[in-house]
């Protein structure tokens, strides 16, 4: 059964988009979900916003179909590729055109890991790291303050992400095939993953495109399973994404002036949420000496709850309507 005009009060269309899938949900004000729906990656840089923002319709109209609503009260959409302040304020217009909600809020995604991994009513505090196919970090107090990267590849100093650590396993594998490196398990644990003998037939499969290039992702599990191993080139990449993650972490804990304060600080996206062993130890230990009192948490949780819980935030929802949406996504 629909919803009527008054009861669609404090209804919120939660959005995740990320660069692969979308995952949208209507949620009402006292957090039942009354519609969900998964639609297509969104890739704005690739095909333009208003395409994008397209894409996000199909699953948006279906969730809300499922609602038997037309709009709602607010919009907390966590889209991918929203890395700047000036992205997130077009990325804003183009969807409050759509006429979905009465208000909008755009953030990047990585905010939606972060709201999502937060303990049950805890307060919206703490930082969170994604390295998913790439990597960003976020971090807010519930005065409102955020600190954040432009998280925008190699210009913006980025150094990690699955794509990232698939593209240095392959410089290092190819270097030790001809010689130009040390050696290292990778020169057969990466043209082994794809069935192929060697370094020179996987550089001639991906070069002329045999082999899909966004394939190369499935390289990082590779990566790591090396570095259990022992191999010593491996290990050095995961030990510098646990670095690189820490730094993330531990910069935006300085900025929001909590690096003395006991907060979480939340291990989301697929490479950090597979807890692999080294990678997890690693970051953990070097957490523990650079800010002692954060609490690691890895998050496992759908993003669009986190996106839903920002929307509540906003619509100023009673404490039962967070404890019934995390219900809804346990």
């Amino acid at each position: 059964m629909g919803l009527t005009a008054k009861d669609a009060r404090g209804t919120v269309l939660a959005i995740d988009a990320g660069n692969s899938k979308t995952d949208v949900a209507v949620v009402a004000a006292d957090g039942r979900v009354l519609g969900r729906a998964r639609g297509a990656g969104f890739q704005p840089p690739r095909v333009g916003v208003p395409r994008a923002v397209d894409t996000l319709a199909e699953a948006v109209v279906r969730a809300l179909a499922e609602a038997g609503l037309d709009a709602v009260a607010h919009v907390s959409a966590c889209l991918a590729n929203a890395d700047l302040p000036v992205e997130e304020r077009e990325l804003a217009a183009a969807l409050e055109a759509r006429g979905w909600g009465r208000t909008v809020d755009v953030r990047n995604d990585t905010f939606a890991i972060l709201r999502a991994g937060l303990p049950a009513g805890a307060r919206p505090l703490g930082v969170a790291v994604v390295c998913g196919a790439g990597i960003n970090c976020v971090g807010m107090t519930p005065d409102g303050r955020t600190a954040r990267f432009p998280a925008v590849g190699r210009i913006s100093g980025d150094w990690g992400g699955g794509w990232g650590l698939a593209e240095e396993a392959l410089w290092h594998a190819a270097r030790a095939a001809d010689g130009r490196g040390g050696p290292t398990e990778l020169a057969r644990t990466l043209p082994g993953h794809f069935g192929l003998p060697d370094m020179a037939a996987l550089i001639e499969a991906l070069h002329l495109g045999r082999i899909e290039s966004v394939r190369r992702h499935e390289l990082a599990p590779v990566l790591f399973a090396t570095a259990a191993g022992g191999d010593a080139v491996a290990r050095s990449l995961v030990d510098r994404l646990a670095d690189e993650v820490v730094a993330m972490a531990t910069v935006a804990l300085d900025r929001l002036d909590l690096l003395d304060e006991e907060v979480p600080v939340l291990l989301g996206g697929s490479v950090l949420a597979a807890t692999h062993t080294d990678l997890d130890t690693g970051i953990r230990t070097r957490l523990a000496a650079r800010a002692p009192k954060a609490v690691p948490l890895v998050v496992t949780a759908s993003p669009v709850l986190g996106a839903a819980l920002l929307g509540l935030d906003r619509v100023g929802a009673e404490r039962s309507a967070y404890a019934r949406v995390r219900e809804e996504y346990a």
